[in-house]
């Protein structure tokens, strides 16, 4: 079974409720209510460019990563800084192999593992589906490949509502013929570019072994 990428949200945050509604305009549009007002298309991620463009920077794991997390799943690791993050074998999440959290701050994630191969953009419909399961409103604001220590990875970024509340996820994705990773860090949209460079120093920790 495909594991769902946001299910460690609701997790770590039990006071959220799900309290989006789905409409009809007399348009015949599809929309979420929110319960703060707002609304949204419900095929708002039909406008996404199909063609996901492709960064060509270098991008490299941080000179003061040094303990590298392996997966007991398949051949990945991530080389983190353990001073600044903490992780722990996941134990809520039955589908996520690590928990992460940034110490002392807001800035939380996952790391799901499993043995099934799935080609990068097929995970991208994965993960945008999986997310709307928890939060209808999800979209995708920015995906790129990019090359991680000389491995091919996805990187999304997404958006989503939950009960009034503005979370955004900051993720890689990867797979090859011994499985997949899914590497999401999550946290308030009012935060997120706070965490930025943090969230990028750990993503780029991740190796293929």
């Amino acid at each position: 079974m495909i594991k769902k990428v946001t299910y460690l949200v609701v997790l770590c945050f039990p006071f959220l409720l799900f309290s989006q509604t789905n409409a009809v305009t007399e348009y015949g549009d599809q929309v979420i209510l929110m319960d703060d007002g707002t609304w949204s298309y419900l095929d708002e991620e039909a406008n996404l460019i199909e063609e996901i463009p492709e960064n060509n920077s270098i991008f490299e794991k941080d000179k003061n990563a040094k303990f590298l997390l392996k997966s007991s799943v398949f051949n990945i690791g991530i080389w983190m800084n353990t001073k600044q993050w903490k992780f722990s074998k996941a134990s809520e999440n039955e589908d996520a192999e690590y928990e992460l959290a940034l110490k002392g701050e807001d800035l939380y994630g996952t790391v799901i593992t499993e043995k099934v191969e799935i080609p990068l953009k097929a995970l991208r419909e994965i993960a945008i589906s999986n997310a709307k399961d928890v939060a209808p409103d999800t979209k995708i604001t920015d995906q790129e490949y990019r090359t991680v220590n000389g491995v091919k990875v996805l990187m999304l970024k997404m958006s989503g509502t939950m009960s009034g509340i503005k979370f955004a996820y900051f993720g890689y994705y990867y797979s090859n013929d011994k499985g997949t990773v899914q590497i999401i860090l999550f946290t308030s949209q009012n935060l997120m570019e706070e965490y930025n460079s943090k969230v990028e120093t750990l993503l780029n920790g991740f190796v293929e072994l």
